[in-house]
């Protein structure tokens, strides 16, 4: 696995990767809205193929990832995009990120990487499927996607 900077030709890929595996570029949370295939990304490859993807935004209230997701789990990759954005995030002092209330994978991942829930924001994700709306109602284990979980990891 190498891991690397997104390039400008690597644009074509990046934009199939996220509607293959997020069913289009846009992402929405916090009110806010991304494209993410126009984000500064970490990706990593496996022989030539794009094996994860991290996209992020930079603020001041820290780097905020926008995107991440791993073709095979459990082989590091997201743990490996995780580390360099948390290097790139040290100069800010903070990364943080938005999932929903039915990411439980997710959640258990981060918080296993020190990151910790600093809020929950009821009904989030009802107002973002109204700019969205092919947000799904129902995400894993069946559980009604309703709210948005912020994590964040203070560097120093």
């Amino acid at each position: 696995m190498r891991i690397r900077d997104k390039r400008p030709e690597d644009q074509p890929a990046v934009e199939r990767f996220l509607e293959t595996r997020w069913g289009g570029t846009i992402v929405v949370g916090h009110g806010t809205t991304y494209d993410a295939a126009r984000l500064p990304g970490i990706l990593t490859t496996d022989k030539s193929e794009m094996s994860g993807l991290l996209t992020y935004a930079v603020g001041g209230d820290g780097l905020e990832v926008v995107s991440l997701d791993a073709v095979a789990k459990g082989r590091g990759i997201g743990t490996a995009l995780l580390e360099e954005a948390k290097r790139r995030a040290k100069p800010t002092g903070r990364l943080w990120l938005i999932t929903t209330n039915d990411n439980l994978d997710a959640i258990r991942f981060y918080q296993r990487r020190d990151l910790r829930i600093v809020s929950v924001s009821p009904g989030a994700a009802d107002e973002a499927r109204r700019i969205k709306p092919t947000i799904p109602r129902i995400g894993d284990y069946g559980i009604p996607i309703r709210d948005e979980i912020t994590l964040e990891i203070i560097l120093g």
